[in-house]
């Protein structure tokens, strides 16, 4: 059992830090910008509420994050009140954000000039995932830190890797949002094809997704799309973001990425749409509006 703080209680956040609580019998404490859902969480779980990243934080073996973008990660971390402040000689902070690998070498600098370890360790799986605990865990950092960090990491996924040092967790995040972005979009094309051929979705899906078609995307989301049901899942509005840091790190090492600017154009359509908290699989929508 590890003393443990979790800053960010959202859609992932929530679900990661119970199992962290629950499955990992940890002694967790808790911080939320809306302090609200901190409380909700407390009731639920048990463990402590804390007032600031920085009361999170103190003391703690272990403090996790998982907040916005970049300027949210800063702000929680070397913030006037960042848990950064507080971390003891020794500690682990976990940062399960999807942002920049720039910001994650950044604050593994900070970090290692306080004395405490850093991994950048972005997640996959979405909120099915964070809620059964059977997340995708990508982790850039130092072996050491990795493997210290690795047991507590486990309460909440099914699979944890390093990829590198610091920043190759965030960099292995991005090529699983390019990926993500062309399957959906290759998968709403099909379907949208397939009806206008006036072919039986389910009678198609059932064949290919047995073939080389198949993927995640098309078990679990051709349902929903060929009913035109996106009010859940992976919003619009985050893979943007996604894709914006995907597009953003491809032009400073010079990656070619036509699709997946494409791609990010399409769900900026989606946007338009007032599609903003849809899931990504709307990409449909948008060829049948």
């Amino acid at each position: 059992m590890a003393s443990v703080a979790f800053i960010g209680l959202g859609v992932m956040g929530y679900p990661m830090a119970g199992h962290l609580k629950k499955k990992g019998g940890h002694e967790v404490t808790v911080y939320n910008r809306t302090s609200a859902r901190a409380e909700k969480w407390v009731a639920e779980h048990g463990g402590k509420l804390a007032a600031t990243p920085k009361a999170a934080a103190e003391g703690k073996d272990f403090v996790f994050s998982c907040v916005g973008n970049d300027d949210d990660l800063r702000a929680v971390t070397v913030g006037a009140d960042g848990a950064f402040h507080a971390m003891k000689k020794g500690a682990v902070f976990i940062d399960n954000t999807t942002a920049s690998a720039e910001v994650a070498r950044e604050l593994a600098d900070k970090a290692g000039g306080g004395g405490f370890g850093f991994l950048d360790a972005p997640v996959s799986g979405g909120q099915a995932g964070a809620e059964n605990g059977l997340l995708t865990v990508m982790v850039g950092g130092d072996e050491a830190t990795f493997a210290s960090a690795k047991p507590v990491i486990d309460a909440y996924a099914r699979m944890v890797g390093l990829m590198g040092p610091a920043g190759a967790g965030q960099l292995t995040k991005m090529i699983n949002q390019i990926c993500i972005a062309g399957l959906v979009q290759g998968l709403a094309e099909g379907i949208h094809f397939g009806r206008r051929a006036g072919l039986d979705i389910e009678k198609v899906v059932e064949v290919i997704s047995k073939g080389a078609a198949g993927s995640w995307q098309m078990e679990n989301r051709h349902k929903t799309m060929n009913a035109g049901k996106y009010d859940f899942g992976f919003a619009v509005d985050w893979m943007r973001k996604d894709l914006g840091i995907c597009l953003a790190e491809a032009d400073r090492n010079g990656a070619k990425l036509p699709v997946t600017a494409l791609i990010d154009q399409f769900y900026k359509d989606v946007q338009a749409m007032g599609g903003r908290r849809w899931d990504t699989s709307s990409l449909l929508a948008r060829l049948e509006r």
